[in-house]
C-alpha cells in the first residue's frame, strides 16, 4: 500500500496509457485503483453518449449538474491553494492543488443526486414491487461502493490527503442535493415549455418528466410499433 513513507524515497510511478493517472510499479492494488480512479471519465462519456442518442431534459440537467460542480471545485481549489500530499511524486497534475478533490467531489455529487432519483423520481408503476425495489438497492450499495473506492484511490496514490477527499465528498453532496431539487422543483415545471421551444424540436429535445417508467414505456411503445408493422408487412406480402 502506498504511504507517507513514500514522500521521503518516492517510488518509480508507471501511468495508465492515453491517462496522466499514476500508479507504484508492480502494486497491482494501486493499478486496479488507477483504473477505479478513472470512473468519473467513463461517467462523463456515458453523460455524453445518452445526451447524443436520447435528448432527453433531465438527463441534460443532471449533465449540467456534473459541469456546475466541477467550476465549484476548481473555484475552491484555487481560493483554499492547498497542496498535494508528498509534492512532487507525480509527474502529471491537472493542477498542484488538492482541496478538495476534484475526483471524490464528482463522484459523490454523482452517486447522491442518483439515489435521490431512484427512490424520489422513479415510481412503482407495475405488481413487481419486490423485485423493482430490490434492483433499487442492489444498485445504490453498488454506487455506494463505487463512490468509497474512487475516493479511497485518490489517497492511496498520494494524490490527495483523507481531508481534501472527506470535503469533497461532503461539497458534491451537498451541491447534488441542491441541484436535484432545484431541477424537480424549478426546472421540471418548466421542461414541457423547453421541449416546445423551435430549436428543441430541431434537435429531438425531448421531455420525459410525467412518465414514471421510461424503460418500460419505451419497451411497450417499441413492441406494439414492431407488431403494427409486422402485421403491415404481413398484409402487403399476402
Amino acid at each position: 500500500m502506498a504511504s507517507e513513507e513514500y514522500c521521503s524515497v518516492p517510488p518509480r510511478w508507471r501511468s495508465i496509457s492515453l491517462t496522466h493517472v499514476e500508479f507504484p510499479a508492480g502494486d497491482l492494488t494501486g493499478q486496479l485503483l488507477a483504473y477505479t480512479s478513472l470512473l468519473p471519465i467513463v461517467i462523463l462519456v456515458g453523460f455524453v453518449t445518452l445526451i447524443v442518442f436520447k435528448r432527453e431534459l433531465h438527463t441534460i440537467s443532471f449533465f449540467g449538474g456534473l459541469v456546475l460542480n466541477e467550476g465549484v471545485n476548481w473555484l475552491l481549489k484555487n481560493i483554499l491553494r492547498e497542496p498535494r500530499p508528498c509534492e512532487g511524486a507525480h509527474a502529471t497534475l491537472t493542477t498542484e492543488y488538492g482541496m478538495p478533490s476534484s475526483h471524490s467531489q464528482f463522484i459523490w455529487f454523482f452517486v447522491v443526486y442518483f439515489f435521490l432519483f431512484l427512490y424520489l423520481r422513479m415510481h412503482q408503476t407495475n405488481n413487481a414491487r419486490c423485485v423493482e425495489l430490490l434492483w433499487r438497492h442492489i444498485l445504490s450499495i453498488t454506487l455506494l461502493g463505487v463512490a468509497f473506492s474512487v475516493s479511497y484511490s485518490r489517497v492511496y496514490l498520494l494524490y490527495h490527503t483523507w481531508s481534501q477527499v472527506f470535503y469533497g465528498g461532503v461539497t458534491g453532496s451537498t451541491i447534488g442535493v441542491v441541484w436535484f431539487f432545484f431541477t424537480q422543483e424549478v426546472l421540471t415545471p418548466l421542461f414541457p415549455k423547453m421541449a416546445a421551444w423551435p430549436i428543441s424540436e430541431f434537435f429531438l429535445v425531448r421531455d420525459t418528466s410525467l412518465i414514471p417508467n421510461i424503460l418500460w414505456f419505451e419497451y411497450t411503445v417499441t413492441r406494439s410499433e414492431a407488431r403494427n408493422r409486422q402485421r403491415k408487412l404481413g398484409t402487403k406480402l399476402q
